[in-house]
């Protein structure tokens, strides 16, 4: 009787295996709730989120910061603000420089983000020979600036 058991035992766990691994990945319901602007997630906190409600964008907690010599540096050049945004934060290493439509969004959601100064902050985005897009987080204005000019840096990275 014993023997008969743990032989049925067996064929149930085989059968519940080969039944779930059968099961379309698609057709299981969502077990988490979709971020929301402002959630803490990936490593940073969310100020963009798609149309599926799954996947965006998240800005690093805090803005980068650069302790040389001694002294800590909070403004970069573009030229620097490029490597500078290439990070080891929140356990990752995929942030970046943001485009302009990205810093817009990112200024859009500077409130639920925090801790973003009412100053100028980089974007990847060129604009002519030696200038580059920037944000003003004072005014939510965009305008073009000498890429050896310093300014902020906030990194972003995809969820």
């Amino acid at each position: 009787m014993k023997k008969n058991a743990k032989a049925l035992l067996i064929r149930l766990s085989m059968f519940l295996l080969f039944a779930a691994a059968s099961i379309p990945a698609g057709s299981l319901p969502a077990c988490a709730a979709s971020p929301k602007i402002g959630d803490s997630i990936a490593g940073g906190i969310v100020f963009y989120v798609d149309n599926t409600g799954q996947h965006g964008m998240v800005a690093a907690p805090a803005d980068i910061k650069d302790n040389t010599a001694g002294q800590e540096k909070a403004f970069f050049s573009w030229y620097s603000a490029r490597i500078s945004a290439n990070t080891f934060a929140g356990g990752y290493c995929d942030w970046f420089l943001p485009n302009r439509e990205q810093l817009k969004e990112l200024y859009r959601n500077r409130d639920a983000v925090g801790g973003l100064e009412a100053t100028y902050y980089w974007s990847s985005s060129e604009s002519e020979q030696g200038q580059a897009w920037a944000q003003d987080f004072s005014t939510g204005e965009q305008l073009t600036g000498n890429k050896t000019n310093t300014s902020r840096v906030r990194p972003p990275r995809y969820f």
